[in-house]
């Protein structure tokens, strides 16, 4: 994969051949992986050729494709915050009293 695009558009015509061979590793026409997405033909063409398409019908088709795995690849959820791993934890100053109980107990 290039490293940059000039447009959107490139982007858009990467992703419809992305599509179209994942729909054909997985043996599927056109009309039923449609069927499957609750969509048109027409929508699922548009989608595969990078003429523009709807976040909807982008996520039908990842799901009647049974890769849904994808979208973490491409949104993944953060766990750490990158920017908490930049900050470094203050050393302390002083140390802290202990409470009579915690002393007594």
């Amino acid at each position: 994969m290039k490293a940059l695009y000039s447009t959107p558009n490139e982007l858009q015509h990467l992703l419809g051949e992305r599509l179209k061979r994942l729909r054909l590793d997985r043996n599927l026409d056109q009309r039923t992986t449609a069927e499957k997405a609750g969509i048109s033909e027409r929508a699922l063409r548009n989608l595969e050729t990078g003429r523009g398409s709807t976040v909807e019908t982008l996520l039908r088709v990842l799901k009647a494709l049974d890769h849904l795995q994808g979208l973490e690849m491409l949104a993944p959820e953060i766990s750490v915050n990158p920017l908490d791993l930049l900050r470094r934890p203050k050393a302390p100053q002083r140390a802290r009293r202990v409470a009579k109980q915690a002393r007594e107990g």
